[in-house]
């Protein structure tokens, strides 16, 4: 097996945790964790510097979910690369689990930022990269952005600021599924044009297929040459990608799947 079969294979898997952890909480978010799952498979088992069993270790690399909701992909990650068992999964969101529904990184080993609250993601990787530099150390701080947290202020602010000090250290994909919980995103507040706006914000950008791996890996191969900017990468994705009844459908932004459909999901995903 060559490596992008086994990173699709990664991914796979981290959706068949997605519908097992919805199905068994009976609440969360499925359409933006598993439009996210290949760019995550992509980080933590290809590019990422990290070591399980020293979470805290200064020199890894680190990743902020800034869309918070979309914990599920994070938790499934982080298990299946070890940080802690996969059994502990099927907790989500159950009365004193550390797999809450939005990460807490003061319960859960290797959970880089408390997300949920949208917009804020950014701005902490922001000072994660410049403490990096000021430390003279050499990790990358690797950021996810929701297409309709675009529509947060604070979001362009932190945009602005990680040009101003070139943090080239720095590199955010924005999840462009084109849904937020209230519709299309074309609808509720159209974010576009995306990558113009990154590019006039002073950011290198890369346009890729959200779910080709082979492109992921190129776009965070050319991120890290890039000097003197942080790097944009604008994925187009499908929300609810790898379950038929659940892609492009934006009544699964945060709807769990019910014991008949979880199976249906499983079947599809092998």
């Amino acid at each position: 097996m060559g490596e992008i079969d086994e990173l699709q294979k990664k991914a796979r898997e981290i959706r068949k945790h997605i519908i097992k952890m919805l199905g068994e909480a009976g609440s969360g978010h499925p359409g933006g964790s598993l439009s996210a799952a290949d760019i995550v498979a992509a980080l933590y088992f290809h590019e990422m510097r990290l070591d399980p069993d020293r979470p805290e270790w200064p020199e890894r690399d680190r990743f902020i979910l800034s869309k918070g909701h979309a914990a599920p992909v994070l938790y499934a990650a982080l298990a299946e690369r070890g940080f802690f068992p996969v059994e502990e999964l099927m907790t989500l969101r159950k009365l004193g689990s550390r797999l809450q529904g939005h990460p807490d990184m003061r319960k859960l080993p290797g959970v880089e930022m408390s997300t949920g609250s949208l917009g804020q993601g950014l701005s902490a990787a922001n000072g994660m990269a410049l403490a990096g530099r000021l430390d003279e150390r050499n990790y990358r701080v690797y950021v996810m952005l929701g297409d309709g947290e675009l529509d947060e202020g604070m979001v362009w602010e932190a945009a602005m600021a990680a040009a101003h000090y070139k943090l080239d250290n720095l590199a955010a994909f924005v999840d462009h599924n084109g849904f937020q919980i209230d519709g299309p995103i074309a609808e509720v507040m159209s974010p576009e044009p995306v990558s113009d706006k990154w590019r006039a914000f002073g950011w290198h950008v890369i346009n890729i297929n959200g779910h080709d791996i082979g492109q992921i890996l190129g776009a965070l191969a050319e991120a890290k040459n890039i000097k003197g900017k942080p790097t944009m990468i604008v994925a187009e994705t499908i929300k609810g990608k790898g379950v038929s009844f659940m892609e492009n459908q934006v009544g699964w932004h945060g709807v769990a799947p019910k014991p008949d459909e979880v199976q249906r999901a499983l079947a599809e995903l092998g």
